[in-house]
């Protein structure tokens, strides 16, 4: 089993950041989580469950909120120490 991860890379997202990161950039915006889910063809359910760090989000949801503000989750190389 591999070990627990217990920090994150410089420039890897946790699902924190990422939340932060969504809520931060909507309220900068002026839209609330419905105006933000209607503008990408969403449920609010998706944001708020994003924007509260919901860890079992499907990528595709969150890479499509994440494209309303020109970003996306991508692969990482991982650090030599976290590679087994």
């Amino acid at each position: 089993m591999p070990p627990a991860m217990t920090k994150t890379e410089p420039g890897v997202p946790d699902r924190e950041s990422v939340a932060s990161f969504v809520r931060d950039r909507r309220r900068q915006a002026n839209l609330t989580q419905r105006q933000l889910a209607e503008l990408i063809g969403s449920g609010v359910r998706v944001i708020s469950e994003l924007e509260n760090g919901k860890p079992t989000l499907r990528m595709d949801a969150v890479n499509k909120v994440l494209a309303a503000f020109g970003k996306r989750l991508g692969v990482v190389d991982l650090a030599a120490e976290d590679r087994q």
